[in-house]
């Protein structure tokens, strides 16, 4: 028998401002740039500065390359009648699941020391931090639909059944 659908499906990635085809266009740009500068500099007899100038392009690159790479990265968090699932993927693909009892599960926004705030999930003496890759203003409104999704499961009348 399969789970009944989720009473919360939330996926929560980090923001990558800058869109693939934005980077294609933004890698030409500064290749071209290069390139005439290149070109300009060898005209001047300085011509060991080209390699200088496709190094610079080519670090740009494996920057943008390992910060898309971090983008990759995900938190679902799954929210059923009787348990809370984290699931988190890195980088690389590996996965981790935690599961939570949701009843007493506490959510609210906190600061990890070291860090910014962020949304934190607590019960019995143990703690899980959730999007700590989320821009500050968006941690607080993922904290208020757990929230309010643990709270309308506790207060729901199909879980309120007297036996």
């Amino acid at each position: 028998m399969s789970d009944p659908s989720p009473l919360l499906d939330l996926t929560l990635r980090p923001h990558r401002s800058l869109s693939p085809r934005g980077f294609w266009w933004l890698m030409a740009l500064l290749c071209g740039v290069s390139f005439t500068a290149g070109f300009v500099f060898y005209a001047v007899g300085a011509w060991p500065v080209i390699g200088f100038l496709g190094v610079d392009v080519l670090l740009i690159w494996v920057a943008f390359k390992a910060s898309y790479a971090t983008g990759r990265r995900y938190e679902r968090v799954v929210l059923h009648e009787d348990r809370l699932e984290i699931e988190r993927v890195d980088p690389w693909g590996k996965v981790t699941r935690e599961t939570w009892q949701p009843y007493w599960l506490k959510v609210d926004l906190a600061a990890r020391p070291g860090h910014t705030a962020a949304v934190r999930l607590s019960s019995h003496g143990k703690v899980t931090w959730l999007g700590g890759f989320l821009p500050i203003d968006e941690r607080e409104p993922v904290a208020r639909i757990i929230a309010d999704a643990i709270k309308g499961l506790r207060y729901s009348p199909s879980t309120s059944r007297i036996e």
